[in-house]
């Protein structure tokens, strides 16, 4: 990390991302091959920007349009009611760290190295999401909490793929809603006035309204300003070659729905405990940051050829001191953040793109976090990495028949001091929270509150699990390991 003397730190502040003014490195698509022919190639499509906002522990019940009955969340809705809602979406997993790695890397949580109790970096071998954007020419950009690699290691964002980052890798200050820094990375920032050259900053940069524990800037908005300024920066236009941008914007709210809140407007009137008051001004606050981004893409100049993409990384903590099930946010599922019951892993899905996603579906088509990367590498008219778990969904966003359908099996390792084990097959689902043990049984589509065990009665479907996972990855039994993508886009 390098530090920098005072006075050219403020003349780089003041040209950073969260000042609105960024400068940017251009990107440019790999040189074509010139073939001479009698006709004229048509012209590649634009390609479309890319946004994934990922809430922290907001679980399936938590919006409105999800059945929530007690906070309102209009432009979330208004974003489902445009696009796409899926009800059978799950997390990566039921811990941020392994969840969020499923999401960059689109693998499932057998295939990650990443713990619920242990924040484990990225391997330098690992393909993001990012970097496959990045490398055929797109802007990427990472706002929040990276929880996969901090400075030194090999997980670092600006590794990875992104070309700007502004946020935390230690969680304790990405929660801490009035931190008095925020990490950035800002490449060709800082002038070197020896050489005259521009330099890379990579650092803290002091956020001097909330130092010696004053409460003078919410984290949260901030970042959403920053988001706001890297959208209107990145726009795609003749200056920059009609480059799109690719934009990953992590919040830690709701969470637990422990963190400070500016103010608990507008359920202050309500009669709940104070903490549930809290946790619905942060739902409420989350809402109003989705509608200011809505707005800034219908501002004049701006792209609607853009894909908007919200989830969560794991359903609902258990551990806060707004619990739950006072605003019912697993849905009518069992569990929690934590453990691998559907609570802890079906969590909301909404996709929007103009013009592209049909407005008002609603899909039961099973997906999950480790579909994600194939999906925006498909949007993106690129190949996907081979050593992934994922398929593109491209096809059920944009109302089509799936022609590449899903793999039978879904599954789920979440590592912590013991190894919680799940894995879903049709309507059916297997779960234990400890390797070793009987696995319970449940069948979804009867009981997808998993009320009922009954592995007893069919020890056949239990047996028929136990012979899948054994052979996960063995090609004899028909699943290559880690195929490679087919590319359901026809304009690739």
């Amino acid at each position: 990390m390098k530090s920098i003397p005072f006075n050219r730190f403020i003349r780089m502040f003041a040209c950073l991302l969260l000042a609105g003014a960024a400068t940017f490195e251009f990107l440019t698509v790999a040189h074509a091959q010139f073939v001479f022919t009698n006709t004229t190639p048509p012209a590649m499509p634009r390609r479309p920007n890319i946004i994934l906002i990922v809430a922290d522990g907001l679980g399936y019940g938590d919006l409105t349009c999800y059945g929530q009955k007690k906070i309102e969340t209009p432009n979330l809705d208004r974003l489902a009611a445009g696009g796409i809602r899926f009800t059978s979406y799950y997390a990566g997993d039921a811990a941020s760290s392994p969840s969020r790695a499923a999401l960059m890397l689109g693998r499932d949580s057998g295939h990650l190295k990443q713990r619920a109790d242990v924040e484990v970096p990225l391997a330098a071998t690992d393909i993001t999401v990012a970097r496959a954007l990045q490398q055929s020419g797109y802007h990427t950009g990472l706002i929040g909490e990276w929880n996969l690699g901090g400075d030194g290691t090999s997980g670092a964002p600006w590794l990875k793929g992104f070309d700007e980052v502004a946020g935390y890798f230690d969680s304790q200050d990405a929660e801490n809603g009035y931190a008095d820094y925020i990490f950035r990375y800002a490449p060709k920032s800082i002038l070197n006035e020896t050489n005259n050259q521009m330099e890379d900053f990579i650092g803290r940069e002091t956020l001097y309204p909330n130092t010696g524990g004053n409460h003078g800037q919410y984290i949260p908005d901030l970042l959403t300003k920053a988001a706001l300024n890297f959208v209107q920066n990145n726009q795609p236009d003749k200056f920059n070659q009609y480059r799109p941008f690719f934009l990953l914007l992590n919040y830690t709210i709701p969470g637990a729905g422990n963190g400070p809140v500016p103010t608990d407007a507008p359920y202050s009137e309500e009669p709940w405990p104070q903490p549930e008051k809290n946790k619905a001004a942060m739902m409420a606050r989350l809402d109003g940051y989705l509608g200011q981004l809505l707005e800034q893409m219908q501002k004049p100049g701006m792209t609607n050829n853009t894909v908007i993409f919200f989830t969560s990384d794991t359903g609902p903590q258990m551990n806060g001191s707004a619990g739950p099930k006072f605003f019912q946010s697993a849905g009518p599922f069992r569990g929690s953040r934590g453990n691998l019951y559907e609570g802890g892993l079906r969590v909301p899905m909404i996709a929007h793109w103009p013009g592209k996603i049909p407005a008002g579906q609603v899909s039961d088509f099973p997906c999950a976090a480790w579909d994600f990367l194939p999906t925006a590498t498909d949007i993106a008219l690129i190949q996907s990495p081979t050593n992934i778990d994922g398929i593109s969904v491209l096809p059920v966003l944009t109302g089509k028949p799936q022609s590449q359908p899903h793999r039978i099996l879904f599954r789920w390792e979440l590592r912590g001091r013991d190894l919680a084990q799940a894995a879903r097959m049709g309507d059916w689902k297997i779960v234990r929270s400890k390797a070793g043990e009987k696995w319970e049984l449940y069948q979804l589509k009867t009981d997808p509150g998993e009320t009922r065990n009954v592995a007893d009665k069919y020890p056949e479907v239990i047996a028929a699990f136990e012979e899948s996972l054994k052979n996960f990855d063995n090609p004899k039994y028909g699943r290559p390991i880690w195929p490679a993508q087919d590319s359901t886009n026809h304009n690739l």
